[in-house]
C-alpha cells in the first residue's frame, strides 16, 4: 500500500489517506481480505497523527470499504458489499453525468449519445 502525503494539497491529509486507500481499493490494488496497517503503525510510517489514521480508517469503514475489529485490525471488504457497490453506482453516475453535459454543450441528441454508448459496449 503506497500513499503519499502532500502538504499542497488542498484536502487535508486524513482525507488524503482515505482517499488513496478507497482508490486502491476500488481499483483492487488492496484486494478484499488484504489486513491493513495498524493505525499506529501506519501513523507511524507517514510519519503523522495516530488520530489522523484513526479519522482515515473510521470514515473508510463508514463508507463501507474496511471493517474493524477490536484487537484484530481493519480488513478490507469484498466489492459485494452493499455500501461499496453504492460507490461504484455513483461513480458510474458522475461520468455518466459529465458526459450528458459534454453532449448537450455539442449539441448531439440523445440517439447520439446512446449509440455512443452502445458502440463502446459492443467493443468490450
Amino acid at each position: 500500500m503506497k500513499i503519499v502525503i502532500s502538504n499542497h494539497s488542498e484536502l487535508p491529509i486524513y482525507a488524503q489517506v482515505k482517499e488513496q486507500i478507497k482508490e486502491q481499493i476500488m481499483t483492487g490494488v488492496i484486494l478484499e481480505g488484504t489486513k491493513l496497517p495498524s493505525i499506529r503503525q501506519l501513523a507511524k510510517d507517514l510519519k503523522i497523527s495516530v488520530i489522523t489514521i484513526t479519522r482515515a480508517y473510521s470514515e473508510l469503514e463508514s463508507e463501507g470499504y474496511i471493517a474493524t475489529m477490536q484487537g484484530k485490525g481493519s480488513v478490507v471488504l469484498g466489492r459485494d458489499n452493499d455500501l461499496l457497490r453504492e460507490q461504484y453506482l455513483r461513480r458510474i453516475e458522475e461520468a455518466l453525468e459529465t458526459a450528458i453535459e459534454t453532449a448537450r454543450f455539442l449539441k448531439l441528441s440523445n440517439e447520439e449519445l446512446i449509440d455512443m454508448l452502445g458502440n463502446l459496449i459492443d467493443d468490450e
